[in-house]
């Protein structure tokens, strides 16, 4: 059985001797002889087992216990006594340690028991993964920035009532867990949480999907179907990308809005459905407006409480926090029980501008992970990340250098529209008009 061991102990001798024994058990050892090298080395590397003697210079190791289980509670802690002190080896199984040793005297002890240990470890991560496969509600928002604990406790507020809200800020800022969260910590998570993207669909599915339709009511129709609306009593419905919604929709869903009122496509008898609505977007709807693209109306029954998502430039203290939590979900998914990050890796994600924002940064976790060898993340399993420099062209205006990002992208996805789209992160029916738009085909 493979795994990762820190040793921490300021008595250099033995903290060798301790490496020594324990790497021709084949393990990965680590070694540490201060509490505070000991914290950055469990930030740099992902461990199974740490060995801590109970004296060290700059920390009192049955304190150090309850540190280090709060923040890595899949850990299992053996701690090192010289003085076979009964109350210490007491209290340090109270704050979370595995087990205790009397340095010397147990050397021949430690080996079954780090085995021991890591059986337990590995129960601990199957019981994290579980819970990391299943968090709900205000649990999936991760970071401590000012910016997301303003914007998390906006959203715990209004959670507890029933009034609309409106989620702004970029693309790939966590909207839709945002969304769910708010239905989770309200009375309504009980019921369904139902989304839909407004840029994803045709006019005339995005009403299909939204209001239902009975047989018949259009050509493909060969059956009733229940629309999200619908799905949506008694419970959260999620309209994102809500400023891509035609505008000939709008007038519907603020009559919805207004009555709890709405009509199946084909259908003539009025349906109810009472449910709470969330809208994002990542455009100026205020812009959209002005510009005829939306209903002034519809804008304010929606921005009863409107929540700004901060970008991920604008919290990149969270960037760590984050990346480690996509690691222990793709270590799940791709059944990996230990992986090493380096400090280097760490430091080139904080050189990119993240436009993408958390989405951009989970595809690069997942992508770094597929590429590492020795399951190890280090830089090389990431791109080198710099300024970006303006590519060439007669002009510098957003439109023309928007018509090159298209251009580029369509060339990459040799013509299919659908994986441009899905890369440039907007609808399928937004880049037929952008194509339109620019003379492209």
């Amino acid at each position: 059985m493979s795994g990762n061991i820190l040793i921490i102990d300021d008595e250099i001798k033995l903290l060798k001797l301790l490496g020594m024994i324990l790497s021709q058990e084949n393990f990965n050892v680590k070694e540490a002889s201060t509490a505070r090298s000991a914290m950055t080395m469990l930030e740099q590397y992902d461990f199974d087992v740490v060995l801590s003697d109970v004296r060290l210079p700059d920390a009192f190791g049955v304190e150090l216990i309850k540190s280090i289980k709060t923040k890595y509670p899949h850990l299992e802690i053996i701690l090192m006594t010289a003085f076979g002190n009964i109350t210490d080896a007491v209290q340090a199984m109270k704050n979370g340690a595995y087990d205790y040793l009397v340095k010397g005297d147990d050397n021949e002890k430690i080996i079954p028991l780090v085995y021991k240990a890591l059986e337990k470890v590995k129960d601990n991560r199957s019981r994290t993964g579980q819970q990391i496969h299943v968090a709900k509600g205000f649990g999936q928002i991760i970071g401590k920035s000012p910016s997301i604990l303003q914007a998390k406790k906006l959203a715990e507020k209004v959670a507890l009532t029933d009034a609309a809200v409106l989620l702004t800020g970029e693309t790939g800022t966590g909207k839709e867990v945002f969304a769910n969260a708010i239905h989770e910590g309200s009375e309504r998570k009980k019921n369904n949480f139902v989304a839909i993207n407004c840029s994803a669909f045709s006019k005339e599915i995005l009403e299909s999907e939204l209001f239902g339709h009975k047989q018949g009511a259009f050509t493909g129709a060969i059956k009733d179907k229940k629309g999200l609306i619908e799905e949506a009593n008694g419970g959260t419905l999620f309209l994102d990308e809500i400023g891509e919604m035609p505008i000939e929709l709008q007038a519907k869903l603020l009559r919805v809005l207004e009555t709890r009122e709405f009509i199946k496509m084909g259908e003539t008898k009025v349906s109810r459905s009472d449910f709470r609505l969330v809208a994002a977007t990542n455009r100026n709807l205020e812009e959209e407006i002005k510009n005829g693209n939306f209903r002034e109306d519809l804008y304010f029954r929606l921005n009863v409480f409107e929540i700004i998502l901060p970008s991920l430039r604008e919290r990149k203290e969270d960037l760590k926090m984050l990346a480690k939590n996509f690691i222990d979900q793709f270590s799940h998914k791709l059944h990996l029980t230990s992986v090493e990050v380096t400090q280097d890796y760490y430091k080139r994600l904080e050189k990119n501008d993240w436009k993408g924002n958390i989405r951009e940064l989970r595809n690069a976790v997942e992508r770094s992970m597929i590429l590492m060898e020795n399951n190890v993340l280090d830089t090389d399993s990431l791109p080198h990340y710099s300024e970006k420099t303006v590519p060439e062209s007669d002009s510098l205006s957003i439109r023309s250098l928007e018509k090159i990002h298209i251009q580029k992208v369509l060339q990459y996805t040799k013509g299919n529209k659908a994986e441009a789209a899905r890369l440039l992160e907007i609808g399928i029916a937004t880049l037929y008009r952008k194509l339109e738009e620019y003379g492209l085909k």
